[in-house]
């Protein structure tokens, strides 16, 4: 070298030349960026996928919250708490747009939706309060509190403020660095999922929920006006469960199309279709990038990811084991079940439950019975994300929880509330399920849930259950399954008690000539059918097609189940009613009439076959002009039926218009009438007026009032 200054350098190279010794550091840094690290583009405006064209509804909530924003209010915290989807940053938004421009506060927006996110817009906050370069950067490397900072400014600051902390789905974040505190120069608004109360000491809690039903159809009128009437657009609403996502999703849908414009009538037909999910997410806006937060089939994945990475997989599973049932009022009792081991730990549900709660993914809402509920869109993206291998454990567990519920043998009761409760979920479970041994499994659950409503008098909700899960199983086990027909035929014999006697007799006969000819004559499930037929037949009034087929019950059920079972004391008590007084007494060799004290003997004297025995004795009695006897049993009879069931049940009425046949035919004819008259209005309120039973009834009344009523003349009499 010549020791002259001749280096050179090129592109990003550099050569440093010196005639003495010289120390050198270099730092290298790579990407273009040198400005140091990266905030957000602005905290001064909301940062919202899609603003709404009109808030909807929420006026209690903004009232509340134009509290906080008023002249000389400050210290105040918001938050505004919901499941994914219900419109949260909806509210926050049009609040920012309040209090931003009617009252003159400077508004500052921050995506709280992870520590990184947090941190950068706290202190950009900072800096828009005023903060130096120098204070930041010793922030930015940890050399001074970060979050003290921002609050110094924020305090300090010559303009009242509103700060928003949107996403804030991580507490624990604000918590661990102190970012959210309260300051006498502005208002703090919080979104978020979390409901507990412990994550918001101090604050004012406000829950978003979905949209009124006549609110969320004007959501989808806001957004395409014209494809569909107001009315129609309540229709998709109520599909949509209300939830506001869902709504923009679909408007934003039926507002972009263009080779093919929907109507709200074709977007509703396609919802009944598979991949509903699919279909709301196609309102997203194609060319922005995708956030999972704007999508229904995305949104709760965010939760269920967090609770795996937190080592809570239980609450995934116990979310992904309620998205089997329906969006209804679910029993809690029915989670609280051993079978539930089949998903998660039994132990851990109560931890598992209390994890979607705080997540507003559920909630605990009292209908008489304390039931846990999650909304519709939820449970079917929960579902439509549910991986394949796991759905058969999901499956068969939800199968036997309902199945636990149900009472293993219905018996005739008072009603239940919590009977009814169960209906859709197993009527959901029938949808979900696509493997035939689980679903039939599932459908015979249903129908001995619909024969324990029968049994509760709910004869309405009873055929709808056994009706419908027959027709939800029919299509993977076929018409002629065995657990389908005999679904059928229980909707037949709930038929029969609604007055349909039209209906009830060509379904009933159907469905016995089919299990005859798959499963013989005497075949329990055939001679089921035909004991409900032979009733539909009597009160048509062809006694003897019904008589003849109740003789064939009798001999089939003491030849299959034997002389003492339930079911064939149950056909021999209906001879009691059926024959005529010329006959009752010598039938079975005139042994029928000590039945009664059969069946207290073989099942107890309270068992509901031992009252009905001694209903129809009463009933035998009275055709035989025994006045006197039938009088006395009939009415200790219907006090046994009215402690037990309560004095609208369809067996107490049945027993106190006997009991007005008897009173009547000893002459006290005013108590007739008194029972009668009551009989009638308990019959109109809850038959219908047109029921057969309550016009047979009037009619009974009318001919006491008339002095036209004659009691029954005793055989040979």
């Amino acid at each position: 070298m010549t020791g002259g200054m001749d280096g050179h350098a090129e592109d990003q190279g550099r050569v440093y030349q010196a005639s003495g010794d010289q120390h050198i550091n270099e730092h290298h840094h790579y990407g273009g960026d040198t400005t140091g690290p990266s905030g957000p583009d602005s905290v001064r405006r909301p940062a919202v996928g899609r603003p709404p064209v009109v808030l909807r509804d929420r006026t209690e909530v903004m009232e509340r919250l134009r509290a906080g924003v008023e002249a000389g209010r400050g210290g105040d915290v918001y938050v505004l708490y919901g499941m994914g989807g219900c419109g949260k940053t909806a509210v926050a938004w049009d609040f920012f747009q309040m209090a931003t421009g009617e009252y003159g506060r400077v508004g500052l927006w921050v995506n709280a939706s992870d520590r990184a996110s947090l941190r950068a817009g706290m202190l950009a906050v900072a800096a828009d309060r005023g903060a130096g370069d120098g204070e930041l950067l010793a922030a930015r490397n940890g050399l001074r509190p970060a979050a003290d900072l921002v609050w110094q400014y924020l305090d300090c600051s010559a303009e009242s403020w509103l700060l928003v902390l949107d996403n804030a789905d991580e507490p624990e974040i604000l918590r661990d660095g102190s970012w959210l505190r309260t300051s006498p120069r502005g208002t703090v608004a919080v979104t978020t999922r979390r409901a507990a109360a412990r994550w918001w000491p101090g604050a004012e809690l406000q829950h978003i929920g979905v949209l009124p039903r006549e609110d969320a159809a004007a959501v989808l009128c806001d957004l395409a006006p014209h494809t569909g009437t107001a009315e129609q657009a309540a229709r998709i609403a109520d599909r949509l469960g209300r939830l506001p996502l869902a709504l923009t999703l679909a408007g934003g849908f039926l507002s972009h199309q263009v080779l093919d414009p929907w109507t709200m009538d074709a977007y509703g037909h396609h919802l009944d279709e598979d991949g509903r999910v699919q279909l709301i997410d196609r309102g997203a806006d194609a060319l922005s990038e995708v956030d999972p937060r704007h999508l229904v089939g995305l949104t709760w994945q965010l939760t269920l990811d967090t609770f795996e990475a937190r080592g809570l997989p239980e609450a995934a599973a116990l979310l992904r084991l309620l998205a089997r049932f329906a969006p209804e009022p679910l029993p809690l009792s029915l989670l609280n079940r051993a079978e539930i081991s089949g998903v998660l730990p039994r132990a851990r549900t109560e931890t598992a439950l209390r994890a979607l709660l705080d997540q507003s993914l559920t909630e605990v809402v009292d209908v008489g019975v304390r039931c846990v509920q999650s909304h519709g869109v939820l449970l079917d993206s929960v579902s439509a994300a549910t991986p394949t291998e796991r759905t058969p454990a999901l499956d068969t567990t939800a199968v036997r929880l309902l199945d636990a519920a149900v009472p293993r043998v219905p018996d005739a009761g008072p009603h239940d509330p919590r009977l009814r409760l169960l209906v859709p979920h197993a009527l959901a479970l029938s949808r979900r399920v696509g493997e035939p041994s689980a679903l039939a499994d599932t459908l015979a659950v249903a129908t001995r849930l619909s024969v324990a409503l029968h049994r509760t008098g709910d004869y309405l909700s009873a055929w709808e259950t056994s009706r419908t899960a027959a027709d939800l199983a029919q299509p993977l086990l076929g018409a002629d399954h065995r657990l389908v027909l005999a679904a059928r035929s229980r909707a037949g014999r709930a038929l029969f008690r609604l007055g349909r006697y039209a209906e009830a007799e060509p379904s009933l006969r159907s469905v016995r000539a089919t299990q005859e000819r798959l499963f013989g004559a005497d075949d329990p499930d055939t001679l089921d059918s035909g004991y409900g037929l032979q009733l539909v037949l009597g009160n048509l009034g062809r006694r003897e097609e019904s008589l003849a087929l109740l003789r064939a019950v009798v001999t089939g059920r003491r030849a299959t189940l034997g002389p003492a079972h339930p079911l064939t004391l149950r056909a021999r008590a209906s001879l009691l009613e059926m024959l005529p007084g010329s006959e009752v007494a010598t039938e079975e060799g005139g042994v029928l009439l000590s039945l009664p004290s059969e069946c207290a003997r073989l099942l107890g004297p309270e068992h509901t076959v031992t009252l009905g025995a001694r209903h129809n004795h009463a009933w035998a009695l009275y055709l035989l002009g025994r006045f006197d006897e039938a009088d006395e049993e009939i009415r200790l009879v219907a006090e046994a039926y009215a402690r037990r069931f309560g004095p609208e049940y369809p067996h107490v009425l049945a027993a106190r218009q006997l009991l007005s046949r008897t009173r009547s035919a000893l002459s006290h004819v005013d108590v007739g009438i008194e029972l009668m008259a009551d009989v009638v209005a308990r019959r109109e309120r809850g038959l219908g007026p047109e029921h057969p039973f309550t016009v047979a009834s009037r009619r009974l009344l009318d001919a006491y009032r008339s002095g036209r009523w004659r009691p029954p003349r005793a055989p040979g009499g």
